[in-house]
């Protein structure tokens, strides 16, 4: 956690956030806000929605009830322009998904030539930037096959920012990695974090929410069970359900 950042206005808000798969329901009933510039993590045992709730947000999965807002954009408005909602939400996944026949620079410049069809030249001094700020200068020619596990997450990273996102989601982007390679993708979150980026991370890491989190939310069963800063959370958590959970993870 970063004492020194002050917090903005709401930038995500979800009310009521219903989502069923068929007759199984997956979020019940969720609402809450990140304000901008704050670090939210959310934490819970395997199959507690935590992952759809991110993919919601971002349009992936499509809502049963309820509503979600990303900087003043419904995401569940029928006529949703999603790129204007890919122009302001970056998500980074358990998965690397770069493209294995471009280069680490090709894949972070991609989205903003193609998609948003922005200055070639521009968008390379900007890759390049990103690149050596999740601290991969020399790697600009590697292809994905030729990096570590941490470095190909790192890149992602890259590609995402490049669309100069205002809200980044991380989805447990540390659990396929190993000890060393999973400090390096914690520590460029934390940067992102430290610089005032609104983060929303579903993780496994709770030492890492414990540090880098504003405010930490447990759910299960697709519910928000307790939510907390995280000194009050993980240091006297009110549900037992909670102190249970943290029982087995700390």
């Amino acid at each position: 956690m970063n004492p020194g950042h002050v917090l903005g206005a709401p930038i995500v808000v979800l009310n009521r956030v219903e989502k069923r798969f068929g007759d199984n329901p997956v979020l019940r009933d969720v609402s809450f806000s990140v304000a901008r510039g704050e670090c939210v993590c959310v934490i819970g045992p395997s199959g507690s929605g935590k992952s759809t709730l991110l993919r919601a947000i971002n349009a992936l999965v499509p809502i049963s009830a309820g509503s979600i807002a990303v900087d003043g954009i419904e995401v569940n408005d029928p006529k949703l322009d999603k790129l204007a909602l890919r122009r302001r939400v970056g998500i980074v996944f358990q998965q690397y998904n770069l493209f294995p026949h471009k280069t680490a620079l090709d894949n972070v410049m991609m989205a903003p030539i193609h998609v948003l069809k922005e200055n070639p030249a521009e968008v390379e001094a900007r890759a390049r930037a990103l690149i050596a700020k999740v601290r991969l200068t020399g790697k600009e020619a590697a292809y994905p096959g030729e990096l570590s596990g941490g470095q190909q997450q790192r890149v992602a990273i890259a590609r995402a920012l490049a669309m100069n996102p205002k809200v980044m989601l991380f989805d447990e982007v540390t659990a396929a990695l190993d000890p060393e390679t999973k400090k390096e993708v914690l520590v460029t979150v934390r940067e992102l974090a430290a610089e005032g980026m609104t983060c929303l991370l579903v993780t496994h890491e709770m030492g890492f929410a414990r540090e880098v989190a504003d405010h930490v939310y447990f759910t299960e069963d697709g519910v928000i069970v307790e939510h907390g800063p995280p000194a009050e959370f993980f240091g006297s958590p009110k549900q037992a359900r909670t102190r249970a959970f943290l029982d087995q993870v700390l």
